[in-house]
């Protein structure tokens, strides 16, 4: 039975944040356990065994996708559990599974990973109270570890922030006749600069501040006819409906693409294609896109409500902005636009502080320190 379990609700199946989080910590859980000669287990409650097979983060054989059955997955969770050391729990949702767990097992140590909004607003008493059982508390973000002590009175010491990381596994800048093909694709002109946002569009979550660049780029255009935004992700039709709509309104239709979902290995091209990454978002836990916008060279700028802070080291690494100041965001914009090469993150510092690598070093750090206890 394994040493350390980690407890997933996607890994494989999705590409969101928080997939490829546990992607990226799958890999460091698997070499921590060679380096420390124990034995890693990863348990997805809805992925299919088969959605493992090839991936380079570790191996098929120390992961299980229970596919639709969540009862096995709750079942053989705590069996498991209660015979590790560590239990790591992806998502504030699997907090039932990390209670039992320790009822049956008080010895047996109970990390949980916060993302963000899931653990920022007020919970119910019982979901409260089973988060002052964990142990220890991942926050990607200083922003999400304020909130988690703030909002649901969690011990400091309980908690420790852990940046999300670099994919070690990002695709490298590809040659230039890849995003020039994207340029006829999406009918940009040459000659124009490219601003780019990479994020789900939902009237649900309205709070990633596409709405408001689309609004500042309004503004831009009465005084220049360069600038073309791009929006890259997957969209519903209320929310593409409504952003249509107001494009018409400013009068910048075909100055606005939305690309709809975009695989994993075409991303590296859409950031080769851009000159610019906004994204002034209200409700990000981390943002990592911001950090691989970064990694493709890109220059950015981000709000500064939210985790997004943490992302760019506090405006050492871009622009922060209030996210719903809209001249503010017009003139970071222009600023970036008007001296590209001089508003290019420090790519030491972003390794540095983001790479897989210091990643590793903070993961072995905490599960040395967890065993000790």
């Amino acid at each position: 039975m394994a040493d350390i379990l980690l407890l997933t609700l996607k890994v494989f199946s999705a590409t969101g944040g928080i997939e490829k989080v546990c992607r990226i910590a799958g890999k460091a859980l698997h070499e921590y356990a060679i380096e420390h000669h124990t034995t890693i287990s990863v348990l997805s409650m809805h992925d299919e065994q088969k959605h493992a097979y090839g991936n380079p983060y570790f191996p098929n054989e120390m992961f299980i996708g229970y596919g639709v059955n969540k009862a096995g997955f709750i079942l053989d969770a705590i069996r498991r559990g209660r015979k590790a050391n560590v239990v790591i729990l992806s998502h504030i949702n699997l907090l039932v599974v990390g209670r039992a767990i320790k009822m049956l097992s008080p010895s047996t140590k109970v990390i949980m990973f916060a993302h963000g909004i899931e653990v920022w607003g007020s919970l119910s008493r019982r979901k409260t109270n089973m988060l002052r059982f964990c142990d220890m508390m991942l926050a990607v973000s200083h922003f999400t570890r304020d909130s988690l002590i703030a909002m649901h009175g969690i011990e400091k010491e309980k908690t420790m922030v852990l940046n999300n990381a670099l994919d070690p596994f990002l695709p490298l800048h590809k040659p230039s006749e890849y995003y020039l093909d994207l340029r006829k694709r999406y009918n940009i002109p040459e000659n124009v600069y490219v601003i780019f946002t990479l994020t789900r569009l939902s009237a649900k979550e309205k709070y990633k501040g596409y709405d408001n660049v689309v609004k500042a780029l309004a503004q831009i255009s009465c005084d220049r006819d360069d600038v073309f935004y791009l929006i890259g992700g997957s969209y519903d039709e209320k929310e593409k409906a409504s952003l249509d709509n107001e494009i018409e309104n400013l009068g910048i239709r075909g100055k606005v693409f939305l690309t709809g979902f975009l695989p994993d290995h075409e991303l590296a091209e859409h950031f080769n294609l851009a000159d610019l990454y906004v994204m002034p978002s209200k409700k990000e836990g981390f943002g990592i896109v911001f950090i691989e916008a970064m990694y493709y060279g890109l220059p950015v700028i981000a709000g500064n409500q939210d985790g997004s802070v943490d992302a760019l080291l506090n405006g050492e690494l871009g622009t922060l902005v209030d996210p719903d100041d809209i001249q503010a965001l017009k003139l970071a914009i222009l600023a970036k636009l008007n001296n590209l090469e001089a508003s290019k993150p420090n790519k030491e510092k972003l390794i540095e502080h983001f790479s897989y690598e210091v990643y590793k070093t903070k993961i072995n750090g905490l599960l040395k320190e967890m065993l000790r206890q």
